[in-house]
């Protein structure tokens, strides 16, 4: 029971590229199959929550660059046993930066009276692979990611996980984290 309401959201959320729709869809079974998925010691792979963090005017996005993996991504975590994958991203989201001040954004498309609007709707679905590091092998996060909106005046704190923390205009900010994935949220930031 606890996956269902994980499985709803990923039924009703709407990707925006055949690539994304491929994950999604192997998002949905994974979390089928797995009882244990929102379990890191599910070793084959987790599900995990992230914020893409925006400026009330869309142009900036907040970034961290990660200790361990030694690259500029937005925040996110490990959902530890927690099928609130919203919870997570926004957990994720302060202890990473500090900030306090988060409000999760509903795309633009959805219908205040509709069914999901009781629910916080997913932004963005990815799957990605983990590196090894000491005793835990290379493993897949699946990762549940939910546009939030910040101020980016608001002081910044930093965590042992984080080197760094930098508002990026969103024109830039592909410069620093460049992969597809962020490409794609860039793209959809145009789009809101």
């Amino acid at each position: 029971m606890h996956r269902q309401p994980l499985l709803k959201l990923l039924r009703q959320h709407r990707p925006t590229d055949p690539n994304e729709q491929a994950m999604t869809q192997a998002t949905i079974d994974f979390v089928a199959q797995h009882p244990d998925c929102f379990e890191r010691s599910l070793l084959e792979g987790h599900i995990t929550g992230s914020a893409w963090i925006v400026s009330p005017d869309r142009q900036q996005t907040l970034l961290i660059h990660h200790r361990k993996l030694d690259r500029w991504l937005q925040p996110g975590g490990h959902a530890d046993g927690d099928p609130d994958v919203a919870a997570v991203a926004l957990r994720e989201a302060q202890e990473e930066t500090g900030l306090t001040r988060l409000t999760v954004i509903a795309p633009p498309d959805r219908n205040a009276d509709s069914e999901i609007s009781q629910t916080i709707p997913i932004f963005d679905v990815d799957i990605h692979p983990i590196p090894a590091r000491n005793e835990v092998p290379e493993h897949l996060h699946y990762d549940i990611r939910f546009l939030i909106e910040a101020d980016p005046a608001e002081p910044l704190g930093f965590s042992e996980e984080v080197r760094n923390i930098q508002w990026f205009s969103v024109k830039t900010v592909i410069n620093y984290a460049d992969s597809e994935s962020i490409a794609r949220l860039i793209r959809k930031i145009g789009k809101n």
